[in-house]
């Protein structure tokens, strides 16, 4: 789902990952394999062991909070990290000292870019294969569609957030613009039910789709015309603190399907 407007997911985030013995036995071997170099390892001992400003790892404040640390987002690509604090200790209760250690809000991006919504393969009628000036409904069965939602928590931390994504309307958009579009806007807007448009039955070929289009030249041989099906998703968030539901901006998730529009022949005697 690609979200419509100017966003996208943190880049990277602060954590708790750590507890005290945790971060000695990590650190302490990393420094004995010399692998990163004398200078950089005199840096580290003297911010996590002497005293500027951490003494012996924090051993002592053991049981009284996490080391936490940078967590890159796998999705992005190189570069993207913007975390380049250091390790640092929170107390259990303290509020951290970074803008970007994670909260409620962050866990609710998270969780926006970890949803996943189904296709949007619509029901054709003609299916497939349609006439020129031929009306063709269109339509979505509502056991397709529901909200769906992700839940991204921190345990240690006592917080969470829910994102939850919930379908809106449907924007068909022909593949050409010899085309015409039920509604006009070419958006159709989810039922009562939780459906989109209404099937077609027998003897409704003279009305007018509520969902649907007309198109008014052939395919030809270019082949069918790729119509696309998109689905807008209105997406919020509740979580630790936040009870009520806050905004993030819509989705939006789209497919497309061939549809090989003829000529009617007719022959006159």
């Amino acid at each position: 789902m690609a979200a419509a407007g100017n966003w996208t997911p943190p880049a990277c985030w602060y954590a708790p990952k750590y507890t005290a013995s945790q971060f000695k036995a990590y650190e302490e071997p990393i420094w004995e394999a010399e692998s990163t170099g004398p200078e950089w390892d005199a840096q580290q001992r003297k911010r996590y062991v002497d005293g500027s400003p951490y003494k012996n790892f924090n051993l002592s404040k053991a049981d009284d909070g996490y080391w936490w640390t940078s967590f890159p987002n796998e999705n992005f690509p190189p570069g993207w990290d913007a975390c380049d604090k250091p390790d640092f200790w929170v107390d259990k209760g303290a509020a951290p000292p970074n803008a970007q250690a994670v909260s409620p809000e962050i866990l609710a991006h998270l969780a926006y870019a970890e949803v996943r919504v189904p296709g949007t393969k619509v029901t054709l009628a003609p299916n497939g294969n349609t006439k020129v000036n031929l009306p063709t409904w269109a339509w979505l069965d509502k056991s397709d569609f529901k909200p769906v939602s992700v839940t991204a928590s921190v345990p240690v931390l006592g917080i969470e957030a829910t994102t939850v994504a919930k379908p809106v309307s449907l924007k068909l958009d022909p593949g050409t613009s010899d085309a015409e579009t039920y509604p006009g806007s070419g958006e159709c807007t989810f039922n009562g039910d939780g459906s989109i448009g209404t099937p077609y039955v027998k003897g409704d070929a003279d009305k007018t789709p509520p969902c649907g289009l007309t198109y008014l030249r052939a395919s030809g041989s270019d082949g069918p015309y790729k119509l696309k099906a998109t689905i807008t998703w209105k997406i919020s968030w509740t979580g630790t603190g936040h009870p009520n539901p806050k905004n993030l901006p819509d989705g939006t998730f789209g497919t497309t399907q061939d549809v090989a529009v003829n000529e009617i022949q007719a022959i006159n005697r």
